[in-house]
């Protein structure tokens, strides 16, 4: 049986082959890494002639893992992020001069909040520095984290254990209909609610889960997937939709919308920052984990209070 040890593999080829892994195509992990497509096919064959297995084939668009490689990537992964701390750690991040690109996972409402606040930060300080926004089904974003592929994820994520996390703000969720709305006066506690029909964002499962123990899930006429889309329906329609307080209110300042206050029976909660733990030494990771955490969040609009007062929205650290 053959058996080798890390010094027979430059560790080159390693960095390769996550990259690989993770855009699922050589052409795009050569761009990545900053070498020719033929450098980045070499480097993979010789991986391939080391570990005696074609570790990727074709596929529709690129390429797909063998399942020996689908067992190798998480390690090759932390293995390569834990020697880049390591080296990394007493170095200084010099924002001004950096190029780098970090990953984040944020919702559509969170991009919203957060996206404006550090490209500007970033556009006056970091000017190399690029962002990656994507959205990660919740039971993919630990597992994004851990294997590098995501550098933070921002949110309310009450399901995703084990991460390092710093809270960002304080939430409350509230009801957003039209403005005019005939019902919006008589929303005077839960029982009300059964006057209203509901739209639900499926990326966001905590408002659909109070509605269904509320016993409302009759009441829910539309499931979209994203929440950008719904200002334009509930405009045009007696619908409404239960979210946090911050993004309603910037919906109701930019469309014919209203907020009001319900007792919906669901606590404040923490929209945090994630990370996993081996990014904490990094200097650049560091940095932009600072940079999140000096965000300013200004005051959200007014809203109707039709139940008992809360008070408002507050950042945390």
């Amino acid at each position: 049986m053959h058996s080798m040890n890390v010094g027979d593999i430059d560790l080159n080829l390693l960095h390769v082959f996550a990259a690989v892994h993770q855009t699922g195509s050589v052409s795009r992990a050569a761009e990545r890494l900053g070498l020719s497509q033929p450098a980045a096919s070499h480097a993979l064959t010789r991986l391939r002639l080391l570990l005696h297995d074609p570790l990727f084939v074709r596929a529709p668009g690129g390429v797909r893992p063998t399942p020996r490689a689908e067992r190798l990537a998480p390690q090759v992964v932390a293995a390569l992020q834990l020697l880049d701390a390591a080296l990394q750690e007493s170095d200084r991040f010099d924002a001004a001069k950096a190029r780098r690109r970090f990953v984040l996972h944020m919702s559509d409402i969170g991009a919203d909040e957060f996206l404006p606040l550090l490209l500007r930060d970033l556009a006056q300080d970091a000017p190399g520095v690029t962002l990656e926004v994507v959205q990660r089904p919740a039971d993919a974003i630990g597992p994004a984290l851990e294997q590098g592929r995501l550098d933070l994820a921002f949110g309310y994520l009450p399901g995703l254990a084990g991460s390092e996390q710093a809270t960002l703000l304080t939430e409350r969720y509230v009801v957003l209909l039209r403005r005019g709305h005939p019902l919006s006066r008589a929303l005077r506690g839960r029982a009300a609610l059964q006057t209203l029909e509901f739209v639900v964002v499926h990326s966001h499962a905590v408002p659909a889960r109070a509605l269904q123990q509320l016993g409302l899930e009759s009441r829910i006429r539309l499931t979209l997937p994203h929440f950008m889309v719904v200002p334009p329906i509930l405009e045009a329609t007696d619908l409404a939709l239960v979210l946090p307080h911050r993004p309603a209110a910037r919906f109701a300042a930019r469309h014919a919308l209203q907020v009001v206050e319900v007792d919906l029976g669901l606590p404040p909660f923490p929209v945090a920052m994630h990370w996993h733990w081996r990014h904490t030494a990094d200097p650049g990771h560091r940095w932009l984990r600072e940079r999140a955490l000096a965000m300013r969040f200004g005051p959200a609009a007014g809203v109707q209070r039709s139940a008992a007062s809360r008070p408002k929205a507050t950042r945390t650290s």
